[in-house]
Parts: C-alpha cells; sequence; structure tokens
C-alpha cells in the first residue's frame, strides 16, 4: 500500500482497455503489407512508401494539367461567343471612324477582290513555256521559203520523270497546205533539232498575207500528244530580204487543244516478222473525229493502204462504225511484205467517212514507211527495231489532200 504502480504495469483485471482507433487500425494494416510486399520484392520498405508517393504525386499533376487545359478551352469559347455578339448599332456611339475599320466598305471590297483577280492573272500570264530559235530564208527566184527548227530551251517538263519528248511541227497559215515535223527528242527540256524545211511554190506576195506557226508537243505513244506552246509568226512583219535567225517565247494555244485537232486522232500497233515477211496492222480505235454528217457526227471506218513508189500494192478496210466520232474496232490486217522490201514502202492509213448515197469522204490520214518524219517516223523505226513485238501509238491526223496540193 501506498506505492504508484509505473504506467508499464498492466492495469488491474477487470479495467476495460480502450479499443484502437479506425485510422489506426487502417495503418497498422497498410505498413504490414507494405512490410510484406517489401519483402517479397527484396527492397526496403522506406524506398517501396517512396515509390507509392511518387506514383501519386505524378497522377495528381496530371489531373491537375488536365483540369487547367478544360477551363482555358472553356474561357476561350466564352471569349468567340462574345466576340460574335458585337453590336455593330452600338459601335455609333463610339464614332463613325472605328466602324468603319469593324465593317469595311462594300466598294473597297470590291476594289480589293479585283485586284486580287488581277494580280492571279498576272502571275497565270507569266507561267514561262520556254523559247524557240528558229532560222528564216526566202529564195525570190524559186519562190520557196526555207525554214530552219534551230533549238529550244527552258522548256516545262509534261512527264511523270520531270522531262518531255518534244518535238515540233511547223506549217503555214491559213490554209496549211504543207505540215512539216522535226524528230522527236526524247527526255530533254532544251532539245537541239537542227532540221530545215522548205516551202515550195510560195511567191512573195502570197507570203505576205501568211503566218508561220512553229507548234511544239509533248510526244506520248499511248495518249494524246499535249501541245506545249507555239509561235506565231506573221511573214508580214519581217524582212525577207536577208536571213532571219531569232528567238521567240512560246505561247500558249488558244482554245482547247489547238488547231491541230480538228480532224481527230486514231491508234493502231504495227508488228513485222522479218523472218516470215508479214507485216500485221491492228485498227484500235479513234477519237475526236471531224463532224461530217448533217446531224453531228460521221460513220467511219478506216483504209489501209500498202504503197511503193506511189503506187498501191494492196488495200484493206475495217468495219463502218455508225453516228459517232468515237470508234472502236480492234480489227487486225496482214500484208506479206519480204525483208528486202520493207524499207521501200509505205504504210497509209485513212479514216473515211462512209455515205450510202454519195462519195464516202476522207476525215483524214496517216502516213508511215521510210520517207515519213516526226511521229509516223518513229513509230514505224520503233517497230523494226523490235521484231515480232506489236507497237502501238497513238496519232494525230492529217489533212487527205495535202499530198494533192503540193
Amino acid at each position: 500500500s501506498g506505492t504508484v504502480a509505473s504506467a508499464s504495469e498492466e492495469p488491474p483485471a477487470g479495467t476495460a482497455v480502450p479499443p484502437k482507433s479506425t485510422a489506426e487500425d487502417i495503418g497498422e494494416r497498410l505498413m504490414e503489407t507494405a512490410d510484406t510486399v517489401a519483402h517479397d520484392m527484396g527492397i526496403p520498405t522506406t524506398a517501396l512508401i517512396a515509390i507509392i508517393v511518387g506514383v501519386c504525386i505524378l497522377i495528381l499533376a496530371i489531373c491537375g494539367c488536365c483540369v487547367w487545359r478544360c477551363c482555358r478551352k472553356k474561357r476561350g469559347k466564352d471569349g468567340k461567343g462574345k466576340g460574335r455578339a458585337l453590336d455593330l448599332k452600338g459601335v455609333s456611339l463610339i464614332g463613325p471612324a472605328y466602324k468603319e475599320k469593324v465593317q469595311p466598305d462594300m466598294e473597297e471590297l470590291t476594289e480589293n477582290a479585283e485586284d486580287g483577280a488581277d494580280e492571279a492573272e498576272s502571275k497565270q500570264s507569266e507561267v514561262k513555256l520556254g523559247r524557240l530559235q528558229y532560222k528564216l530564208e526566202y529564195d525570190f527566184n524559186a519562190n520557196s521559203l526555207s525554214v530552219t527548227v534551230i533549238q529550244a530551251e527552258d522548256l516545262p517538263a509534261l512527264d511523270m520523270g520531270g522531262t518531255s519528248d518534244p518535238y515540233v511541227k511547223v506549217y503555214l497559215l491559213p490554209d496549211k497546205k504543207k505540215k512539216f515535223e522535226t524528230k522527236v527528242h526524247r527526255k530533254t527540256l532544251s532539245p537541239v533539232f537542227n532540221e530545215t524545211f522548205v516551202f515550195k511554190n510560195v511567191p512573195y506576195a502570197e507570203a505576205m498575207n501568211k503566218t508561220l506557226v512553229f507548234a511544239i508537243f509533248d510526244f506520248d505513244r499511248f495518249s494524246k500528244h499535249d501541245q506545249i506552246g507555239e509561235v506565231k509568226l506573221p511573214l508580214c512583219q519581217v524582212d525577207l530580204a536577208q536571213t532571219i535567225e531569232d528567238w521567240r517565247e512560246l505561247q500558249s494555244v488558244e482554245g482547247e487543244g489547238g488547231q491541230e485537232n480538228k480532224l481527230g486522232d486514231i491508234c493502231f500497233s504495227l508488228r513485222y516478222v522479218p523472218t516470215a515477211g508479214k507485216l500485221t496492222v491492228v485498227i484500235l480505235e479513234a477519237k475526236n473525229l471531224k463532224k461530217m454528217d448533217v446531224g453531228g457526227l460521221s460513220d467511219p471506218y478506216v483504209k489501209i493502204a500498202l504503197m511503193q513508189n506511189g503506187k498501191r500494192l494492196k488495200k484493206k478496210k475495217t468495219s463502218i462504225k455508225k453516228c459517232t466520232l468515237n470508234p472502236y474496232y480492234n480489227e487486225s490486217f496482214t500484208f506479206e511484205v519480204p525483208f528486202e522490201q520493207i524499207q521501200k514502202v509505205n504504210l497509209m492509213v485513212t479514216v473515211v467517212d462512209y455515205d450510202r448515197i454519195g462519195t464516202s469522204e476522207p476525215i483524214g490520214k496517216v502516213v508511215l514507211g521510210y520517207n515519213a518524219s516526226g511521229t509516223e517516223l518513229r513509230h514505224w523505226s520503233d517497230m523494226l527495231a523490235s521484231p515480232r513485238r506489236p507497237i502501238a501509238q497513238w496519232h494525230t491526223l492529217k489533212d487527205p489532200e495535202d499530198d494533192k496540193k503540193d
């Protein structure tokens, strides 16, 4: 008796022990779980707690960033709405000068639009198509005009590879009795031609009423040849008494397709077998043919003639396609031409409009062979260079009366 019990002594029997709080119980359980996980992972408990705290902080930071961005976006939308709600009537209280800045005069807008259109048009007109060098010589004694296509440079690239396959057509307007073509130069934007053509029987007085045209095309075997540009030279503007050598800028073609496509185009393939001495011509199709009938259509068929020294050796023709300007044939014809003769013959392909009552009228023609030029010579040469293989190509029809007028 009289002795004070120490704090470490257990309370007397029958005394109630105060229960632990929920927080303390949860804390102890978490610590036990942390000790168990840390023991399994082989790391100290404090390290595990540090990792958990870091992850929690990172999650809180991400959530805070998302909330901040959402609030900012909402503020921006509210600002835009307020801007759209601006009443221009109320601006008059500030003064007419400010109102003009907010709502510009319609005449000013129209002038600005016209200026923009003029600027766009001027930029379009500044597109460079390249230029062409030529030489002219007129013979007063022979009444002939000698035209030399020297070269072109800075042509636009029309092929996928960033180049073109240019060639030049030369003719006189308005009659276009005779047309010449240079050779095709492959994959170049600055071709050197150096080819001379002679227009015969052109008296000086008539020459003064004619216009010399240089039309540059991009060759394409399987589709229509694209015209790059042209140079038109009225002969009345040049002094034919002296030799003329000059450069001219290429101009865009007037109207769709220019003047060269009024007769139409035809596609056919050539195949020559030297050992058998057989020339096979497959007439595939034609397109954009000239309208020959009153109803605005034609009844076209194709004549194929094998010629030598101006004489017709053999001839064949396709079926007639009624009421169409874009006939499809896919008809094959074979000629027997010995190897020693193939370099001496010409092949004339003529598109004709059939007429049941009157005379059938030719629409246009293409002549290939040893004395051809331009794309026709290229097609013939490619056929000879690739024996036993069909070579298909599109050709622009030419005036069927050209040979008769020369």
